[in-house]
């Protein structure tokens, strides 16, 4: 998160509104209280069942009222008002209830600044909570937000949810938001840091909080453009993946500009309002990502939205994106726009910098591989499982200490294995993920003097077809 932290103002009017209200929750001596601001009705809302969940996910603190009031909406079913909880780190104004409770449809507002971890388990807070059908978290910084994992209140939170209301959050709120967080708890990362060195201390991440449904493998990103914010994204989609930290070895950053709102339905669909918002999906593991080195990951996938504009987190597209690439540090340029891709069926271009090279059959053993020892590296090799019994070999060299990592991006149509092997065919690694259209990634290293000849034997594991497999072959 940026160190700047978003201001919460309340006029002298507004304060003396609301000042009868303020209560103490869990008071100690041995850290500041939590501070409980309630606006509009006293009593919560009783009803049987809610039409939700809804979501708004917000590049900036502030609320935008379009996708609000379009959650508010789709939880009360049109009918009815609901109580909604606004949960803060710091501050003691209420910025986000003065816009809500001016909404139709809305009961209540409370806000609840917590300013401890211990907070989290606090019985006020977390009854607030759960007679709650909307819960938004403010901006501030994401990593006193995190300190709650595991808390009453993330148990709360999911309540809400599984009930038929709804959640959503500003720049930190948006972060905590997501399945992968950056939590920015050692230190705020730019762009630039990230794809100089994706292992920098400032990249630190949480997860196992929020998983809402539609929503797995995500890592959220806020003040997007304004702080020209794509390069980090890069850099923690790379690291989700890298880490393992994603269910299926694909992860997809979701970046909204400043004064922009994400509302996603109860059937993941994603509606922007405002101006800009990105999804930045890495299918393959990375090139090179390493402690200490830039990062190279060729080949982001990029879908712009612009007002009014969807995103179906439920059936994520596999088409309309436009294509990125990072090498050894430096991304491609202009970063935010490109030319969609509308044939999904032409692989992409290879990596800059590096060459292609295409299967040439038959290749279905070491003495009949393809040699792609001559070739530019990176290099992007394709070819297809033509059946369900294929094997494609390729041949390349490595020098002493020289390391070659593969990464492949395999379609949906067959899972496919990757081995790496010896000059006498013994198998060095290999990667085995189960599943067809499971990418598959592995590297070796060589040990001894001299140059030597080893091979990527690509195998058909279940499926067949004439959908193209990409191997990116890089040498480090």
């Amino acid at each position: 998160m940026s160190p700047f932290r978003n201001r919460r103002r309340l006029s002298v009017v507004a304060a003396a509104a609301v000042l009868t209200t303020l209560a103490p929750v869990g008071v100690t001596a041995a850290h500041a209280q939590v501070t409980r601001i309630r606006q509009g009705s006293a009593a919560d809302v009783s009803r049987a069942a809610w039409s939700g969940p809804a979501y708004t996910m917000n590049g900036s603190g502030g609320i935008v009222t379009a996708t609000m009031s379009r959650a508010i909406d789709a939880i009360r079913g049109g009918t009815g008002t609901i109580d909604v909880v606004v949960i803060a780190g710091s501050g003691t104004t209420t910025p986000e209830c003065d816009v809500i409770t001016g909404l139709a449809g809305v009961n209540s507002c409370t806000t609840l600044t917590l300013t401890a971890t211990r907070d989290g388990n606090d019985a006020q807070v977390n009854t607030d909570v759960r007679n709650a059908e909307f819960v938004y978290f403010a901006g501030g910084n994401q990593c006193n937000y995190v300190a709650w994992k595991g808390t009453a209140l993330e148990a709360s939170v999911e309540s809400v949810v599984a009930k038929g209301g709804g959640v959503g959050g500003g720049s930190a709120g948006h972060h905590v938001n997501s399945d992968i967080v950056y939590d920015a708890c050692a230190a705020s990362t730019t762009s630039a840091i990230a794809l100089d060195d994706p292992y920098d201390r400032s990249l630190t991440f949480t997860t196992g909080m929020f998983r809402w449904p539609h929503y797995a493998d995500t890592v959220n990103d806020s003040h997007f453009v304004e702080r020209d914010r794509m390069g980090r994204t890069m850099a923690f989609v790379a690291r989700a993946i890298k880490d393992g930290r994603t269910s299926g070895g694909k992860a997809w950053g979701v970046g909204v500009d400043r004064d922009s709102s994400l509302h996603i339905d109860r059937n993941g669909l994603a509606t922007l309002s405002g101006g800009s918002a990105y999804v930045v999906l890495g299918d393959h593991q990375p090139e090179v990502a390493v402690a200490g080195q830039p990062l190279t990951y060729s080949n982001f996938k990029i879908w712009k939205l612009t007002n009014g504009q969807t995103y179906d987190f439920a059936n994520r597209p596999t088409c309309g994106y436009y294509l990125k690439s990072v090498n050894a540090g430096i991304p491609s340029s202009n970063l935010y726009s490109g030319t969609p891709v509308t044939d999904c069926t032409t692989p992409p271009p290879p990596p800059p910098g590096g060459g292609s090279f295409t299967e040439v059959e038959p290749n279905d053993s070491r003495s009949a591989a393809n040699d792609v020892s001559g070739h530019s590296y990176p290099l992007t090799v394709t070819g297809d499982m033509k059946s369900s019994s294929d094997r494609d070999y390729y041949a390349f060299t490595l020098n002493s200490r020289q390391k070659m990592t593969v990464a492949c991006a395999v379609p949906t149509a067959y899972d496919a294995d990757i081995y790496l092997l010896d000059s006498g065919g013994s198998t060095v690694t290999r990667s085995v993920n189960d599943g067809a259209g499971v990418d598959e990634s592995a590297s070796l290293t060589r040990r001894t003097s001299g140059t030597g000849t080893y091979y990527l034997d690509v195998e058909a594991y279940s499926g067949s077809g004439t959908a193209d497999y990409t191997c990116t072959l890089t040498k480090s």
